[in-house]
């Protein structure tokens, strides 16, 4: 490309390269000091040929003639029509002067010059500025073009100005600033084309993202650096820091870290606390800051007296005090005033009310106590006079209307608005910062709510292939589109295939049945699941095949703002089978080939066949969470039911319930607790000796993913097959991977679960890593002892053309008649019960999860600190392709 002339005028020796340059170039302080430059005037009229004394031009010299040349664009009497000279006028050089600043002020004329002072035949000699054909950006790598070229105001087919490309230079500066790069340079060159046209190009050199070097604190004596350095959102450049953006420079952050430190100190007891001053300094090299506050601390207060008093005739101030969780004595605490401020508020609200709840100070120096008042004042009735929904292209305006918990006409309460911001946001189909406006109505007692909401992509397409410590080679595809025609319908369909299980399952829900607060829904499904055990050799061994196949019909009606009653239905056959070839065998000689206890055990035996479940179930749900997909802050409690037996050949009752507890700590970081347990009781009628009435395949079954540190179905009741050494003694020094390890379930079960989400830099979270250190706990117990078998090697004698050969069988039963008990007993076994035992088992570790271009990604590192004889743990798991 080349950079043709780029001086404007002859007049003038800085054209607009170089007096934009250095406008692009300057120093920090310069360049936010600056002022926008304004037009380029000449600071006087040009004659063309010898130019007579000021004198000479006597006030009563008169306008002959009035000429325009040089224009293209314009007309003759466009450009005339921007000065006031007129023909017949006297005129003085200040007039000439003035024209000429008149016509530099369009911002339409690159260069002007006036000739024929002396003759009074005045000529405007114009050049017009050069229409732009294009913008182009070079050098930037880092910022898109769709990021910088909203900030440029030059455009295609308009006139080009210097004043302009100045302007758009210091906006192209300031962006890049934003990203942190504030050695960013931006040069623009202008190409000349035909037709007084130009190419405007910005040539960009990012430079590197400039750091905080250092942060500085001066004036602090009761806390370290350190200490008040955890608490800013802006952090040091450090080589570990490679994930986070903490260590960027960002001036908007300085006064949010004030901000945190301030807090910091009031909720340590320091009300006195203030920033002095706050300075960030650009090393010489332009690449780093060193950032320095000045602090001054002041004393630590107690609170006094603590009090709450009510201007609200129907709100009793001792009905409320409960609310105040301070005492006298206890250090001052800031934040523990707003929350308290919080929950009156909320309190009083979800009364009906609309308070202004304010905490009136009286601090004393002496003793260095803090009296504090709660006054609950009936704050003026403001009503919704509207409520606006902008920026949904695709999702329906009644399906963001039916969140709201106001209605246009009711008074405004900001709990209200709080719990319709979490209601939408809890959708999912806006963005994760979604907040309701509150705007001035038509009168003082009016105001309007307004949702400016930024759709998402509610479709998701994933397909995945991967491998999992749990089921081997995965392949998984799943359609779901969480808004479907924009009327928040949920339409689904996936299908899954593993070494272990196939999966193929359809469904469809309608939040909000003919307009009504009826959520209705219907699942279709197929499940192929092998279950396994692990030989001697550490492979896998299926054990039985379950195949289920059926329906569910979903319905759900809200009972209060958080309480929600879900109804089901469900039908479903169940087909349980063994490998003929490896379980199966003639085991009374008669030629009748069944299901061989020594080969597959009692238990498996018994469960093998097709039932048919018919079952109708409820759950109460109570959630408040603020966001129900990804929360930081509320709780949720769901107790379901389900009853089988209306048709069908099971019966049993199940039971649940499900709690979970979410906290922001403050700095992204999100700390959460659960517990979980059930139950199921059959009314079947019992099966015979040693089997349990719930069937293998409605049991509870804990290990892996729920419990972590432990594998797959790795705790609670199990049997496993001890072989004998070849002298009849039992092998108990053999390894767990040699035994033969079959999880049968139980009757009931527990789960706890508290976990500690760690927040990571922007660009981790762009990346969808989340960190995360947790303790799980659990048990599943309850289930009839088994009958065990104990085997024996029998040396059965050659008998005709039969040779002789050896054989297991159970010693209940003892040898067949002519046999007897070998002297070489290896192949023999005993099965041996264990792990029915509610003792907590527990685990600690870390995790990640990554929402990776593969599909959903785990990782987790868990130690079991606490486990019984027979449970099997784990240390490190993953899961790539399947949802965690």
């Amino acid at each position: 490309m080349t950079v043709i002339e780029t001086n404007i005028g002859r007049r003038f020796a800085p054209g607009l390269l170089l007096g934009t340059i250095l406008g692009g170039t300057a120093s920090l302080a310069s360049a936010q000091g600056a002022a926008p430059a304004g037009p380029r005037v000449p600071p006087s009229v040009q004659v063309q040929a010898n130019t007579a004394p000021a004198a000479s031009l006597a006030p009563t010299r008169m306008i002959r003639s009035l000429g325009v040349t040089g224009a293209q664009r314009l007309e003759p009497e466009t450009v005339r029509s921007y000065v006031k000279l007129r023909v017949g006028d006297t005129y003085t050089t200040e007039q000439l002067d003035q024209a000429i600043k008149d016509l530099y002020a369009t911002q339409l004329f690159a260069d002007v010059q006036i000739t024929g002072a002396e003759t009074g035949d005045i000529m405007l000699q114009v050049r017009e500025n050069p229409v732009i054909n294009r913008i182009v950006f070079e050098g930037n790598k880092r910022l898109k073009e769709d990021k910088i070229r909203p900030e440029v105001k030059l455009a295609p087919r308009q006139i080009f100005t210097r004043e302009a490309a100045r302007a758009d230079v210091a906006r192209i500066i300031e962006l890049y600033r934003r990203q942190g790069r504030f050695a960013a340079t931006v040069e623009p060159k202008m190409v000349r084309l035909d037709q007084n046209r130009v190419d405007i190009v910005f040539e960009i050199t990012e430079g590197a993202k400039s750091k905080v070097r250092q942060i500085n604190i001066i004036g602090n004596e009761k806390f370290s650096d350190g200490e008040l350095r955890s608490e800013m959102a802006t952090k040091q450049s450090r080589f570990y820091r490679f994930f986070s953006s903490g260590d960027s420079y960002d001036p908007d952050k300085l006064s949010y870290d004030q901000q945190k430190m301030r807090q910091f100190y009031l909720t340590n007891g320091y009300a006195d606390f203030r920033v002095v001053s706050a300075v960030a300094e650009l090393t010489p090299d332009k690449r780093d800051f060193i950032v320095t506050y000045v602090v001054e601390e002041g004393d630590r207060y107690k609170f006094g007296d603590v009090d709450l008093e009510s201007d609200i005739r129907d709100v009793k101030a001792d009905t409320f005090k409960y609310l105040l969780p301070m005492k006298k004595g206890d250090w001052y605490n800031a934040k523990q005033i707003e929350d308290t401020v919080d929950s009156i508020t909320e309190t009083t609200g979800l009364l009906g009310f609309t308070p202004d709840v304010r905490p009136d100070f009286r601090p004393e120096k002496e003793t260095l106590t803090m009296n504090v008042t709660f006054k609950i004042n009936d704050a003026p009735r403001v009503y919704v006079e509207r409520i606006d929904v902008n920026g949904n292209t695709l999702t329906q305006d009644k399906v963001v209307r039916r969140e709201f918990r106001l209605a246009e006409g009711d008074a405004f309460n900001s709990f209200r608005v709080k719990r319709s911001r979490d209601r939408i946001q809890s959708l999912g189909f806006f963005q994760d910062k979604f907040e309701i406006e509150r705007k001035q109505g038509s009168a003082p007692d009016r105001v309007i709510l307004e949702a400016n909401v930024e759709e998402k992509s509610t479709g998701e397409l994933q397909l995945s292939a991967g491998y999992s410590s749990l089921e081997k080679f995965i392949v998984d595809l799943s359609v779901t589109q969480r808004n479907f025609r924009g009327k928040g319908q949920v339409l689904r369909a996936s299908g899954s295939y593993s070494t272990y299980s196939k999966s193929v399952e359809l469904g469809f829900t309608e939040p909000y049945l003919f307009d009504q607060n009826i959520a209705v829904g219907v699942d279709l499904f197929r499940r192929d699941l092998n279950s396994f055990n692990f030989r001697a050799d550490n492979s896998r061994n299926t054990t039985y095949q379950q195949t289920t196949t059926g329906f569910q019909i979903r319905a759900g009606v809200p009972l209060t703002e958080f309480v929600q009653l879900a109804l089901r239905y469900g039908l479903s056959q169940d087909n349980v089978t063994l490998d003929r070839s490896t379980f199966f065998s003639d085991t009374d000689g008669n030629g009748t080939i069944e299901c061989d206890p020594l080969l597959a055990g009692r238990y498996l035996c018994d469960a093998i066949g097709k039932r048919i479940t018919s079952s109708v179930g409820y759950s109460l749900v109570y959630s408040n969470l603020n966001n129900s997909i990804r929360p930081t802050a509320g709780q949720r409690i769901i107790f379901s039911q389900d009853f089988a037996g209306l048709g069908g050949s099971v019966k049993y009752i199940k039971s649940k319930i499900d709690a979970d507890k979410y906290w922001g700590l403050g700095s992204g970081f999100v700390f959460s607790v659960g517990l979980e347990g059930g139950f199921i009781y059959s009314y079947d009628k019992s099966r015979g000796e040693g089997i349990d009435k719930v069937r293998l395949v409605d049991r509870w079954f804990l290990g892996q993913p729920q419990l972590r540190g432990f594998d797959i179905r790795g705790v609670g009741p199990r049997i496993q097959r001890v072989p004998y050494n070849s002298d009849g003694t039992l092998n108990t020094a053999i390894a767990r991977n040699q035994i033969q390890d079959d999880a049968i379930g139980g009757r009931a079960y527990y789960l706890g679960r508290a976990e500690l989400e760690i927040p990571l830099g922007s660009g981790a979270r762009d990346l969808g890593l989340r960190p995360s250190i947790f303790m799980d706990a659990g048990a599943v117990f309850n289930v009839t002892r088994p009958v065990l078998v104990d085997t024996q090697v029998c040396d059965i004698p050659a008998s005709g053309t039969t040779a002789a050969t050896t054989r297991i069988v159970s010693k209940a039963s003892g040898c067949p008649t002519g046999a007897s008990v070998s002297a070489n007993q290896s192949g023999a076994f005993r099965e041996v019960f264990l792990g029915d035992s509610p003792s907590p088992r527990l685990s600690v570790g870390v995790g990640v999860n990554w929402n990776s271009p593969f599909g959903p990604f785990r990782i987790d590192v868990a130690k079991a600190l606490l486990k019984e004889p027979g449970d099997d743990t784990k240390f490190f798991t993953f899961n790539v392709g399947t949802q965690f």
